[in-house]
């Protein structure tokens, strides 16, 4: 029978080259189901990576699924590909490889689709990234939004819970639908970014997107390529930057994945101790293989590339960089250094991090989800170190939840967990995540982590996000958390909006809104938020009434504020040390009643020549409880006059 595939190749002898070497990084632009024309026949080319296969055909609804009709052509330059043009194809046909090995016949989905199926099936579509972007603006002048002196407040959410529809809870809504809400709502509440939970294409729901088949395919359960395209583009014309969680760590084994995609280990490691996730039951890239890392690199360029994505937050960076990750003793192999870094797996992100900053320079940013204190991991690649943009700062994130769950007698004996952060924060460039893996698996919700009764909780909550949007480094909050969602997240429901009828749910949401804009709009909170220029204590050791007091501290000599906590529920005044010449005025408090504060008003009551905490004078303020107090320094006057005055003589 004669073969209906036409030769045809898209790619270079230097392609080949450079995929073979692990430095390819736009193999999205050869791999995959292109529309093309072949002596002046429209059609669709078709690439895949399957070097141990003894045949590879496409099949698909234009030929009833059947693999003898189809049958692509291997490459003759050993690099495992196979390839050919099939005549008449259009956008929307349904198809999948059929690899023949080991005398099996495997039915695979298209590791580089741009559009997959949702039902078993799981067929790829060829199809299309091509969008008309009106973004210009935003992409031209971004490097300002994602640099480490501007402020950066991220939203975190999951597309397929943040809102459903009224009518049809059980529906999702479109992207589009999605942006129409979204992006209002993210302007008003004042982030700068939203972070996408993984958008590419998952099989399993409750994996929540962090087991991908298709990589480089926008999840279909909410529209088309184009559908998400415009939801970036309507964010980036209303200045939010997006960020996309992306997971180069491990994939699941489905059938039609990427899991023994050629009957043999092609994408991971045959060992278990190297090639098995056992927390996740799923699969380790092979890091140390060329042609994967050119895949995976090649996947990171894409969605910066064709969807426009303003950074990429790594996932499960820790389980990536170490060879123990979850395991006992002989359930893991050191390197051949005899440590449990996994060297190839260090080598291929500080590729990633060298290849996506040499691509889209300051325009971008990546991030790592990791947990451990491997070290220079936000250190330039030149300098030895890993080559993030940022590290999420999850030390912080556990002290600071284990302090705000104790009791109040019981704080004084956990006063520096609070503090603690202070001695490291500077070692990496931190972002300080509340992140969804705090709101599940029995966690309880933020809200009911917090320690006594209903105004309790809320209290102690607001003063935690005072404590929050006012130290160094970037901020990140799980979507529900800033209006206190009170049932744990759940992926298969909208966020429960109702609660905004309640005033202290609608307090706390005014709260963080507040918040951001204070960060937003004062440079001492976020010039200095990577160095040690921007951070001072003033109190850091009065364990015996859970106050602490720091200084954020702008470039300007005069461009300072100061942040008052009182972690317990009782209404006192407190004598605080401050410098000559200078005078304080409260601006923010978050007992206000308009946050769903009791209103006790805090201010400046007396000042006085006394020294205290190592500063000649001192002031007095009134602390509401469970409050963080805001303070903005101004210049004295009188201390104004008389400098003048001895500048003249």
């Amino acid at each position: 029978m004669m073969n209906s595939v036409k030769t045809y190749t898209l790619f270079t002898d230097h392609d080949i080259y450079l995929f073979k070497e692990g430095k390819h990084y736009k193999l999205y632009e050869k791999f995959g189901a292109h529309s093309v024309e072949k002596e002046g026949v429209k059609g669709v080319y078709f690439s895949v990576w399957a070097p141990n296969a003894k045949k590879v055909s496409v099949i698909g609804n234009f030929n009833n699924w059947n693999h003898q009709d189809h049958i692509l052509f291997p490459r003759w330059d050993g690099s495992g590909i196979w390839e050919g043009f099939i005549a008449g194809l259009t956008w929307g046909t349904l198809y999948k490889y059929a690899i023949e090995s080991l005398g099996k016949i495997l039915e695979k989905s298209d590791p580089y689709a741009l559009s997959w199926e949702q039902n078993l099936q799981a067929a790829s579509l060829v199809s299309t990234t091509w969008y008309e972007w009106s973004d210009e603006e935003w992409l031209e002048n971004r490097w300002k939004k994602n640099s480490l002196k501007s402020p950066i407040s991220v939203y975190e959410m999951h597309l397929g819970s943040w809102l459903r529809n009224d009518k049809s809870p059980d529906k999702f809504l479109n992207y589009r639908d999605i942006a129409g809400k979204l992006v209002p709502y993210i302007k008003e509440m004042g982030f700068t970014h939203v972070e996408f939970m993984p958008v590419m294409e998952y099989p399993y729901d409750p994996s929540w997107g962090y087991q991908i088949t298709g990589f480089f395919a926008a999840t279909s359960r909410f529209g088309s390529p184009q559908d998400l395209m415009f939801l970036i583009n309507e964010l980036h014309k209303n200045d939010i930057g997006v960020i996309l969680d992306w997971v180069p760590s491990h994939f699941p084994g489905d059938a039609n994945g990427l899991h023994r995609f050629d009957g043999s280990y092609l994408y991971e490691p045959e060992d278990p101790r190297r090639g098995f996730h056992p927390d996740w039951k799923s699969y380790i890239f092979n890091y140390g293989r060329n042609e994967v890392k050119s895949f995976l690199i090649s996947n990171a360029m894409f969605w910066l590339d064709r969807y426009h994505a303003d950074g990429l937050r790594v996932d499960a960076v820790t389980s990536m960089l170490h060879l123990d990750y979850s395991r006992n003793e002989g359930e893991w192999e050191p390197n051949i250094l005899g440590t449990n870094v996994n060297l190839e797996a260090k080598t291929f992100l500080q590729e990633f991090n060298t290849a996506v900053y040499k691509e889209f320079g300051d325009h971008i940013i990546t991030i790592a989800e990791e947990s451990s204190d491997f070290p220079l991991l936000t250190k330039p690649v030149h300098d030895g170190g890993v080559g993030f943009g940022m590290k999420w700062m999850m030390g912080w994130m556990h002290d600071t939840l284990d302090y705000f769950k104790e009791e109040y007698d019981n704080r004084k004996h956990n006063h520096h967990k609070l503090t603690f952060a202070s001695m490291y924060m500077y070692n990496e460039n931190y972002m300080m995540p509340l992140s969804h893996d705090e709101v599940v698996h029995g966690k309880a919700s933020l809200i009911y982590k917090m320690k006594g009764d209903e105004w309790q909780k809320f209290a102690n909550l607001r003063a935690l996000y005072v404590y929050m949007f006012t130290n160094p480094g970037a901020k990140l909050l799980f979507m529900g958390d800033e209006f206190g969602q009170t049932s744990e997240w759940n992926f298969k429901q909208s966020l429960d909006w109702h609660l905004l009828d309640f005033p202290v749910h609608k307090g706390l949401q005014n709260l963080v809104k507040d918040l951001n804009h204070l960060y937003k709009n004062e440079t001492a909170f976020y010039e200095n938020q990577f160095n040690q220029d921007g951070f001072e204590w003033v109190e850091a050791d009065d364990t015996e009434n859970s106050v602490y007091v720091y200084l954020r501290k702008g470039k300007k000599k005069d461009d300072v504020f100061m942040v008052v906590l009182n972690l317990t529920p009782n209404t006192f005044d407190y004598q605080i040390g401050v410098n000559t010449g200078t005078h304080w005025e409260v601006i923010f408090n978050s007992d206000n009643d308009k946050y769903g504060g009791s209103g006790v008003e805090s201010s400046v009551f007396k000042e006085e020549n006394d020294e205290c905490m190592n500063r000649p004078k001192s002031i007095f303020l009134k602390l509401p409880p469970l409050s963080g107090i805001v303070l903005k320094m101004k210049k004295d006057k009188k201390y104004k006059i008389q400098r003048i005055k001895q500048h003249k003589k």
